[in-house]
């Protein structure tokens, strides 16, 4: 062809192109909007893999390069994306990790923002990383931070967000005493039988009525779990000392939610610590001594939940739908992908919401 021939176009189909671009952007936005797999998406449009992956990157510049909206309390959780990567280093001989197998997630946690970013790794750089990202008018905007019992994510928030509150989720606590009895229950039954449980130890048979709310607990079941582990001797007397720990650390807890003043707040830990110092159980103390360390925090959440509701709910709901996108593409070799991937699906339509309501 001469060099003065300019090749056939048309606005839809650029010269040396074979697809429309109402087709690359249909691709594209079929990922970014619809959650679709790319195999899928290839499959339904026929075209190929590599073609549809490249319109999805177009499509999603625009939620990657959007400004961030306003956020007031954030929320930050840790999801797990794969196994861990180590490569050896050719002059030195040592194994560097060249992928961690955590992701870091910020959140949105009181708005309808979704998930603001994403980071590998789970350590204070990594937080503080992303943070540098952001600007500074954006980061002083930010009241509340809402996080679970991460040492690494207390100590980035003290450095990167000093003026925040930060906050921690009372599931967590909860969980965490759930897993103390159980650690009472293993321990008692292998010192004092001498053996694991078994099914006509009843222990084990109460096992599961150990862990529910006692208000889920109707008063038959109540006494069914009750009363055979009082007869039983020490090993019932151990675990029954332990549920009334949980117990107390849950009616704490649930001050959250009744508007309580500082005074009942007092008498009500007062009360936990008391009971768990007389039970004289290491794993109660353990327990006893982590509420003690993140008492800060606790209070936070008491008094941020009488005020506002914050809670890390949104963050664990968001690490839901990254696990689903994950289990759904059977899995991604690309952390980069996978992080781009997981913000359009989890940001995507909640910013649209927002757009709608602003109109």
């Amino acid at each position: 062809m001469p060099s003065h021939v300019v090749p056939e176009q048309i606005p839809q189909i650029p010269a040396g192109k074979r697809l429309t671009g109402r087709l690359r952007s249909a691709a594209g936005r079929r990922i970014r909007d619809a959650g679709s797999i790319i195999v899928q998406a290839a499959r339904d449009l026929h075209l190929s893999w590599p073609t549809v992956m490249d319109a999805f990157k177009a499509a999603a510049r625009q939620v990657v390069e959007a400004p961030l909206p306003e956020v007031e309390v954030l929320g930050i959780d840790e999801t797990r994306r794969g196994r861990p990567r180590w490569e050896q280093n050719p002059d030195s001989g040592k194994w560097q990790l060249t992928r961690d197998r955590w992701h870091t997630g910020f959140v949105d946690a009181h708005g309808v923002g979704g998930l603001l970013g994403q980071v590998e790794g789970r350590t204070v750089a990594d937080v503080l990383a992303w943070l540098a990202t952001t600007p500074l008018t954006w980061r002083k905007n930010i009241r509340h931070v809402t996080i679970d019992m991460s040492s690494t994510y207390r100590a980035a928030l003290r450095t990167g967000l000093p003026h925040a509150t930060v906050v921690v989720d009372h599931f967590h606590f909860v969980q965490l005493a759930n897993k103390v009895l159980s650690l009472v229950r293993r321990r008692t039954t292998a010192e004092i039988r001498g053996r694991r449980g078994r099914a006509t130890d009843p222990e084990w048979k109460a096992r599961r009525r150990l862990l529910r709310n006692r208000e889920d607990l109707t008063d038959e079941q109540f006494a069914t779990m009750w009363n055979p582990l009082l007869d039983e001797g020490k090993i019932g007397q151990t675990l029954l000392t332990a549920w009334i720990a949980k117990e107390s650390l849950r009616t704490l807890l649930a001050l959250a939610r009744t508007g309580a003043d500082r005074h009942r707040i007092g008498q009500a830990r007062y009360k936990f610590l008391t009971w768990c110092a007389d039970a004289d159980i290491p794993e109660v103390r353990t327990l006893t001594a982590t509420v003690d360390r993140w008492w800060n925090e606790i209070a936070a959440f008491i008094a941020a939940f009488i005020d506002t509701g914050h809670s890390n709910a949104k963050s664990e709901g968001i690490n839901r739908v990254i696990k689903l996108v994950a289990r759904a593409a059977f899995g991604f070799r690309n952390a980069t992908n996978q992080r781009l991937r997981t913000r359009c699906v989890t940001t995507r339509r909640a910013r649209g919401h927002l757009r709608t309501a602003q109109l």
